[in-house]
């Protein structure tokens, strides 16, 4: 076992000097399960949310805004298909199924030319395939969830060789409908946790010689949330194929993809008009991969989608905006890497083209990353490039938090000028986004179990679409004297965002440490005034520790505490009766006593909710038996002090709805 672990410390060490590896943390299946579980499963939630420049709105939503970019600037993958809303309502939960990660890579910014159609981050999660040598799998259950995996060859193994095919399925389904009104009576003025959701997976993998393989997969999510001031529901499906060829005697790998997906999702609010958004789409893609002596590698591919969407909101004013829209992309890659033959440098050139067919656009987005390997222990690094993208979100910065993230297009129904925050006039063709994005960083290790990575960042949105929180006029030819600002359906802004996030990582035989440091300053320009968006959290900590104990390290202790200073929201001044003078002139405005109410707001974002903080901690027993099956007995207590952390606010009624308070569970899981 020893041999094993330093052979790994070597290769992970080969790793940290052949890549650039900048704005970039990894999670093996091991790594997920070290963060402290909510209601007794591990998830990849978790990982997320303790990664350095990750903020989020908290317990309930499952929203992540990384490094100043908001949830739609993020594009989640699953094996190459993009995953639309990789997050449940309930906010403890993903729709992933942590006993099938491979791999998680998460990319808080400066990514390669690899990844497009995002401006803040990419989250690249990779699937194992099922056991082609037997079967097996897992059951679980807690107050929380029910999860099943099955995995199993397709064919008996002939003449001791593993069966070319196998398959794995999974599906889990939430309890807590059923079991928070009994077991958290204190919960929801006693009504429970309102929370559903399904999450169904299955794939069947088809292995040649020499690695090549073919995979061929499915699934289905739902989620439905009801308050009792809100109601949210969505649900998704999907599948696609996907193919590695490895020719025999070649340095190429080739990599191909086609999928395709839906998703929908629709939000009533008491008193508000509904909101509802939909998505459909397919991927096409390649990729080739060239191995080079000295660890160099070049990478080159591309991919042809399209999408359509369908997009209907209300803002402050009660005009209906609503979009309807189908859009084709195609996106070509070259990435290159060398390192030196004394593994001093490590050069990462990249250069990506974006075209926009259904907008007539072509986005140039050159990718550079670099690293210097100053000795064994300390190296110097930096990435940066150009990001467009095609996707802009429903949701509203006027909300205190937001729980509806509609996906649109990027709409063509913007100004056609935009003054920037430097009074730079800027012509607007359509309503895509772009980014740059500049970081700079250094890792060091204090010794093989010690390591620490620092990295300062700066992002630029030079455009950004957003809702028309503005708009008063119809635009028709009526208004034609109104500014576009006041008519237009979405309005152009630009942004920046600066921080710099520290992390320190102990890793020993029973004991890991994970703390990280995060601060972040964001800025948004609309074109009238600059505000600060809702993510806006100046400090973040983040401090998980692990440790294993007894003689066969059966024994397990997690524990995460986070604290978060607070995020900007706009404060209610006041209310009032709104007149609509349905008598015209004549109406007697003096004596009325109309019943509609209104909201009059303060100035925008110009307060902080108090500080968020919490502590979860989780005991794990393993039990294992003679035919290599174990039983695992799971305790967790999420906000172990009962943190009051607020969650939502309605306007109308000024109901508060508070992040889930001190949560007991127990489960079990047998995997055979």
């Amino acid at each position: 076992m020893d041999a094993l672990i330093k052979k790994d410390l070597k290769r992970v060490l080969k790793t940290k000097k052949t890549k650039p590896d900048v704005g970039i943390i990894k999670f093996d299946q091991k790594g997920i399960e070290r963060i402290p579980v909510y209601g007794a499963e591990s998830d990849v939630l978790g990982a997320v949310s303790v990664t350095p420049g990750v903020t989020t709105t908290g317990d309930q939503g499952g929203q992540f805004y990384i490094r100043g970019g908001t949830p739609i600037q993020n594009k989640t993958l699953l094996d190459g298909m993009t995953i639309y809303n990789p997050f449940h309502s309930i906010g403890f939960f993903s729709i992933f199924e942590t006993e099938l990660i491979k791999s998680v890579d998460i990319y808080t910014g400066g990514f390669e030319s690899k990844y497009g159609g995002r401006i803040s981050s990419i989250m690249d999660i990779s699937y194992r395939d099922g056991d082609r040598g037997s079967f097996g799998g897992k059951v679980s259950l807690s107050p929380f969830l029910a999860k099943l995996v099955l995995e199993g060859p397709l064919s008996k193994a002939k003449k001791g060789k593993l069966s070319p095919g196998s398959y794995i399925f999974t599906a889990k389904h939430s309890l807590l409908d059923y079991t928070s009104k009994s077991l958290y009576p204190r919960v929801n003025d006693g009504n429970g946790l309102p929370f559903n959701f399904t999450d169904l997976y299955g794939k069947i993998t088809f292995t040649g010689d020499g690695g090549s393989k073919v995979s061929v997969f499915g699934f289905h999510n739902q989620d439905s949330v009801n308050y009792q001031v809100a109601d949210l529901n969505w649900q998704a499906s999907g599948g696609g194929l996907n193919f590695l060829l490895v020719p025999t005697g070649s340095p190429v790998f080739i990599r191909g993809h086609v999928n395709g997906s839906n998703f929908q999702t629709t939000f009533n609010e008491a008193q508000v008009q509904p909101r509802s958004s939909k998505i459909g789409g397919f991927d096409l893609g390649f990729d080739f991969s060239y191995f080079l002596k000295n660890e160099g590698e070049m990478n080159y591919g591309f991919n042809f989608s399209g999408f359509n969407t369908a997009f209907v909101t209300y803002n402050e004013a009660q005009r209906k905006i609503e979009l309807y829209n189908f859009n084709t992309e195609i996106g070509a890659y070259y990435n290159y890497r060398r390192v030196s033959k004394n593994l001093r440098w490590v050069m990462q050139a990249g250069f990506r083209v974006q075209a926009y067919a259904s907008m007539s656009t072509i986005s140039p987005e050159p990718r550079l990353g670099l690293k210097f390997n100053a000795s064994d222990k300390l190296r110097l690094k930096f990435s940066g490039g150009r990001y467009s993208q095609n996707f802009t979100s429903a949701s509203s910065d006027k909300d205190i938090v937001n729980l509806f993230n509609g996906l649109l297009s990027a709409p063509t129904n913007v100004q056609e000028e935009f003054v920037n925050e430097y009074g730079v006039t800027k012509k607007i063709k359509n309503g895509l986004q772009y980014a740059w994005h500049g970081i700079l960083g250094l890792e060091y290790d204090l010794n093989k179990n010690n390591f620490i990575n620092v990295e300062g960042y700066y992002k630029y949105f030079s455009q950004l679409s957003n809702i028309n929180q503005n708009k008063l006029y119809e635009d028709v030819s009526q208004f034609a004297n109104v500014a576009d600002v006041f008519k237009k359906d979405f309005i152009i802004e630009s942004g920046q965002t600066y921080g710099v996030d520290v992390l320190y990582k102990l890793s020993l035989k029973r004991l890991f440490f994970w703390g990280v440091y995060s601060y972040s300053h964001s800025t948004r320009w609309d074109g009238f005034t600059q505000y600060f968006p809702v993510f806006d959290r100046r400090h973040n900590i983040n401090v998980v520790g692990s440790y294993q104990l007894g003689k066969k390290q059966d024994l397990e202790l997690n524990v995460r505490w986070n604290l978060g200073s607070g995020l900007p929201f706009t404060p209610t001044a006041g209310f009032y009766q709104g007149e609509n003078f349905t008598g015209g002139v004549t109406t007697d405005y003096v004596t009325n006593n109309p019943s509609t109410i209104s909201t009059l707001l303060g100035t925008f974002n110009s307060r902080r909710l108090p500080y968020y903080h919490r502590l979860d901690i989780t005991v794990k027993k393993k039990f294992e038996f003679k035919n290599k099956t174990h039983l695992e007995l799971i305790g967790s207590i999420t906000n172990a002090y009962n943190r009051k952390n607020i969650f939502y606010v309605n306007r109308i009624t000024s109901k508060i709805i508070y992040q889930f308070p001190l949560l007991p569970s127990l489960g079990v899981s047998y995997k055979f």
